[in-house]
């Protein structure tokens, strides 16, 4: 079943075209990462992604868009607010529920951040900030969990444990990401993106890091999509 299907989309924003001509389907299960070179229409694409499938998505921006005076917790817990009455998130506000505060521990043991729990997110690194959007978007829940550069701001061991989450919580991801070798570990698809076209769409297996470079040298890798098949 394929949870995103694009037919030949075209997107631009102040008269420049940010994507050119993308089909792309995705299936139920699959976990796929969108790399190539800055303003090559990743954050673009993923934000499609999200317009076709709004209801079934949990999403990491890249800007976290978190609320700076509020606690780490109640950050995380924001992933659900839309599972309950106004009422009962008011009062959750006030003097958080020890289930739900049981709960938000839970997946800030698994980013490493159980310790800020209470803490001010405007107080954080950026590491750590970008970690509690990543919790957030693990307490929401969903089908398929979107993420923008979702572990650029952390380092490799973080960042590792990080994608082992999302992929422990969610089975479909998709993923936009600068570190091709993380994309490579944690993904079994590539998708990569040159001057707003696909040109690279292939499984993981097998693919290493050099297989991918000529997406980020060549001044014009969109003429063709190629398919790269390793034994």
């Amino acid at each position: 079943m394929h949870l995103f299907e694009l037919e030949h989309v075209s997107v631009g924003y102040s008269g420049q075209t940010m994507l050119h001509d993308v089909s792309l389907r995705i299936a139920e299960g699959e976990r796929v990462a969108l790399v190539g070179p800055s303003g090559a229409g990743k954050s673009t694409l993923l934000a499609v992604l999200y317009e076709h499938q709004r209801a079934e998505t949990a999403l990491v921006p890249q800007d976290s868009s978190l609320v700076p005076t509020l606690s780490v917790f109640h950050n995380v817990y924001m992933g659900r607010l839309h599972r309950h009455a106004a009422l009962y998130n008011l009062a959750n506000l006030l003097r958080p529920f020890p289930r739900e505060v049981a709960a938000v521990r839970a997946i800030l043991r698994t980013l490493g951040l159980e310790e800020k729990l209470f803490e001010p997110v405007g107080e954080l690194s950026g590491g750590q900030q970008q970690r509690t959007a990543v919790g957030r978007a693990l307490f929401q829940g969903g089908r398929v969990l979107l993420g923008d550069e979702p572990v650029s701001a952390v380092d490799g061991l973080q960042a590792r444990a990080v994608l082992q989450a999302i992929n422990d919580t969610y089975d479909t991801v998709v993923l936009a990401m600068h570190d091709v070798g993380l994309a490579l570990a944690f993904t079994e698809r590539i998708v990569a993106l040159s001057h707003g076209r696909v040109v690279l769409d292939c499984s993981t297996r097998g693919l290493t890091p050099a297989d991918i470079k000529h997406v980020y040298t060549e001044p014009d890798a969109s003429a063709d999509v190629k398919h790269v098949h390793k034994a």
